[in-house]
């Protein structure tokens, strides 16, 4: 069923370069590498097809989003397999994301159909108002244009070629440009296979979809500074994002780039929530820590309580658990290396004491477990750092009143955690103001690792846990990055976006 080859704009595109896949398991596959040729070919292809998609109705949009989804459904089977084979996670994950996949699209088809999406607003005219009269204004929410999406190593499916850049961009009206990751070509091929068969389906035109194969610097670059492109979703490391957004931003008309780019996601543990549960607490935690091989963004990196006989119960549990934990595998040989460097980086800093740890030379891992107290955590950047995969860190602070100095140094983030219980709401209270400045999602007595698709959701956060902290990767109002507002003076009405006669009697 693979072709190995790029989708642009409905044809299955070949070219000379090439790149070989790294799956987990199976056979190596010769896929077609990406190149500036090709992004301009499908950017070119999306630019025409905006000017007759971003003007579709909501049911016509609506209709897309959910025939993607039946088709991803029906080949279900497919993608679990080959999902499996490239990135090395269990069949059940897989299955899972498949169905925060569809579930996505489904929702953001059922989002717009209600139409609040626009916010429309109407200013009558006031033609008798003195000393000068007010026109007729009408304001609406309309699509930006060409989205480009990179696909995300850590999530195939979910944030990948159908995740929720895409759905939110082809919900909004941008046709979409997706930049297929290296760690699993086949699974973006299967899946774009889904899409083209939903635009034909739906009688769109063609160019609202492409998938370029990655495979080189080359075609992410060619990406970003493509004119026609207006914005960026991103989702990946804090270098390669880092680098993507200052290309953008250095463009001759510079652009958005909503970038995810990771999070040490701290958990606060308070006094008597550590005293009545501590154990409870630090079997969540390892848990949470290994989800996925520490290969979430929300993996809680970092917990952070009062020192004292509580917290050396914490600690021994936490540490009993992760002894236990089995060895996962990494999506990719370098998700892999750049976990043992980071590893034996902590490892060597002062002041930190490892109680769990594993050295592997395969692309699988085990937990690490260090602990250091509060002064030298703050004293050391190094330890403040993200280390994708399932590495953490126990802070053992001097007081309750330290956790407020570690909130308001620590950068932003994409989660913080309180672990409370009554008698600690006093003190949680003095630490809220910090956590709200710091984190787009403030959880109490959970932890961060499930991120529900829906309207209140923020996935996002102050930087470096994202490079836009007024935006959201998940849920509806992730549609927002891809619309802008547009005010329409003295227009007749048959010719404004959104406006229905009706409702404006």
């Amino acid at each position: 069923m693979l072709t190995g080859r790029h989708l642009i704009a409905g044809e299955w595109v070949d070219n000379a370069q090439k790149f070989v896949s790294s799956p987990f398991t199976g056979h190596a596959k010769t896929y077609s590498c990406g190149t500036a040729d090709l992004i301009d070919r499908a950017v070119q292809a999306a630019e025409d097809a905006f000017m007759s998609f971003g003007w579709t109705t909501e049911a016509e949009r609506a209709k897309l989003l959910r025939t993607i989804a039946d088709e991803i459904d029906a080949r279900g089977a497919e993608i679990t397999e080959i999902g499996c084979a490239e990135s090395g996670l269990p069949e059940m994950r897989l299955n899972g994301e498949r169905g925060r996949t569809v579930g996505q699209l489904r929702l953001f088809a059922d989002y717009i159909e209600k139409g609040e999406y626009l916010e429309l607003t109407h200013d009558a005219a006031m033609p008798d108002r003195a000393p000068l009269p007010r026109p007729d204004l009408r304001l609406s929410q309309r699509p930006i244009g060409p989205v480009a999406v990179f696909g995300a190593s850590n999530f195939p499916l979910a944030f990948s070629t159908a995740g929720g850049d895409t759905a939110s961009a082809l919900a909004a009206g941008c046709p979409v440009v997706v930049k297929g990751h290296e760690a699993h070509p086949g699974t973006a091929e299967i899946v774009a296979q889904a899409i083209d068969a939903a635009i034909k389906s739906c009688g769109m035109h063609q160019g609202v979809f492409s998938l370029v194969q990655g495979g080189s610097h080359e075609v992410g670059t060619a990406l970003v500074q493509h004119p026609l492109i207006k914005a960026v979703g991103f989702t990946g490391s804090l270098a390669g994002g880092r680098a993507l957004f200052e290309l953008c931003t250095s463009r001759p008309e510079p652009i958005p780039f909503f970038g995810e780019l990771g999070s040490i996601n701290p958990n606060f543990i308070f006094p008597n929530a550590l005293a009545n549960r501590s154990e409870a607490i630090a079997a969540g935690w390892a848990s949470s820590l290994c989800m996925g091989a520490g290969q979430f963004c929300t993996k809680p990196g970092i917990v952070l309580l009062v020192e004292g006989p509580d917290a050396d119960t914490f600690i021994a549990t936490a540490k009993d658990a992760l002894d236990k934990t089995d060895e996962q595998p990494m999506l990719t040989d370098g998700i892999a290396s750049a976990y043992r460097s980071g590893t034996a980086k902590i490892a060597g800093e002062p002041g930190v004491e490892e109680l769990v740890g594993t050295t592997s030379t395969t692309r699988s891992a085990k937990p690490y477990m260090f602990v250091t107290d509060g002064d030298n955590w703050l004293a050391n950047k190094e330890l403040q750092e993200e280390v994708f995969g399932p590495l953490g860190i126990v802070v053992k602070l001097k007081s309750v009143e330290q956790m407020q100095e570690v909130a308001r140094h620590i950068e932003g983030q994409l989660t913080c955690t309180i672990h409370i219980d009554a008698a600690d709401h006093a003190e949680a209270r003095k630490l809220m103001p910090f956590l709200e400045r710091k984190a787009g999602r403030v959880l109490a007595n959970g932890f961060a690792t499930g991120v529900e698709v829906c309207g209140a959701m923020v996935h996002g956060g102050p930087y470096p846990a994202s490079t836009n902290f007024g935006a959201t990767s998940v849920g509806t109002m992730a549609i927002r990055r891809f619309l802008r507002p547009v005010s329409y003076q003295d227009i007749p009405l048959e010719l404004t976006p959104g406006f229905k006669a009706e409702e404006m009697a």
